[in-house]
């Protein structure tokens, strides 16, 4: 479980091709202090295993699956990732309850800067449009967000310029693919509709 706080930036230093999937090698001094391997880390909102580590560097593998099903598919290096540790039992909640279960890709439709703040619009696929809404919670590349608006097949964010700068979010330009995980708690009302009807 993780919060959408997230704690720093990693430089995607290596990618190894290893059979159907990858090994990412991530340098992230901030995270890496004090990591484990068989630590759950979001890796720009997907959650991976540390396979290895050794001083300032973590080590992930990532299937044909989640390369095909997320951008993290399309990261290169050189590329910046967002990173957050998973939450401990009594640590603070900041963000909103995110998993690090990434329910489809989003694309940036429209980014409009206003000084060092941002407003940017995502289409989204259609069959997440029953879980996004106005006021409510979503997770973009990792980053948990309040929703400023939504249709059924966009919505918005804005954003401060703390979060352009602390996070991947501000290199975002349109066309850019980003992860996105909708709130859990909107996952179960949906479900329990469908059941119901």
């Amino acid at each position: 479980m993780f919060t959408g706080l997230v704690e720093a930036k990693g430089l995607l230093e290596r990618r190894i091709p290893e059979g159907p999937g990858a090994r990412f090698v991530i340098r992230a001094p901030d995270v890496a202090d004090g990591a484990a391997i068989g630590d759950s880390i979001a890796i720009s909102g997907c959650c991976l295993t540390v396979v290895a580590l050794e001083a300032e560097r973590l080590e992930f593998q990532a299937g044909s699956e989640t390369l095909s099903r997320t951008n993290l598919g399309e990261r290169r290096e050189g590329d910046e990732l967002n990173l957050e540790r998973s939450l401990r039992v009594g640590d603070r909640m900041g963000g909103h309850f995110v998993t690090g279960h990434v329910d489809g890709l989003g694309q940036v439709a429209q980014r409009i800067d206003d000084a060092d703040w941002s407003t940017i619009r995502f289409s989204f696929p259609s069959r997440l449009a029953a879980e996004i809404a106005g006021k409510g919670s979503i997770t973009v590349d990792g980053v948990s967000l309040t929703v400023v608006e939504a249709t059924g097949d966009w919505f918005s964010v804005a954003l401060i310029p703390h979060t352009l700068a602390v996070t991947t979010l501000g290199r975002l330009k349109v066309g850019d693919r980003v992860n996105l995980e909708t709130d859990v708690l909107a996952k179960y009302v949906r479900r329990g509709r469908e059941i119901d009807s």
